[in-house]
């Protein structure tokens, strides 16, 4: 069972999306701002990261990219879930090290098939 970490400093949004993936099978931790979902992929290590872009304090990109920059981390793909939906914003993610790019609000199953195509093969 795949463990995701949920970095976003909305309730509604992080309630949102773990019951998504709690329904699909997966188990969440989250996080509500930048500095600790950071600190909790380094302690945790999940299997895969969604990252809100405007958070308090680091920003989503940042984040990302610290987490892509660190040797611990690196392996852990980040996927971007975000309001901001210019195509430079998308392009900006994936710069600083994410994997994806998802414009809020994601269906479910474009959201789980997502998920899914960046699990590390074997996990579920």
């Amino acid at each position: 069972m795949a463990t995701i970490l949920i970095v976003d400093d909305s309730p509604t949004d992080t309630r949102v999306f773990s019951n998504v993936l709690e329904r699909n099978g997966f188990t969440v931790i989250t996080a509500d701002n930048a500095e600790d979902g950071v600190a909790t992929a380094k302690a945790q290590l999940p299997d895969l990261v969604l990252m809100d872009v405007i958070l308090p304090g680091m920003n989503g990109f940042q984040a990302t990219r610290a987490l892509a920059r660190d040797p611990a981390t690196q392996h852990i793909p980040v996927i971007i879930v975000s309001t901001k939906n210019m195509e430079t914003d998308r392009v900006w993610g994936l710069r600083q090290g994410a994997k994806d790019y998802l414009v809020k609000p994601p269906s479910e199953r474009e959201l789980v098939n997502r998920i899914r195509a960046l699990l590390p093969e074997g996990v579920e």
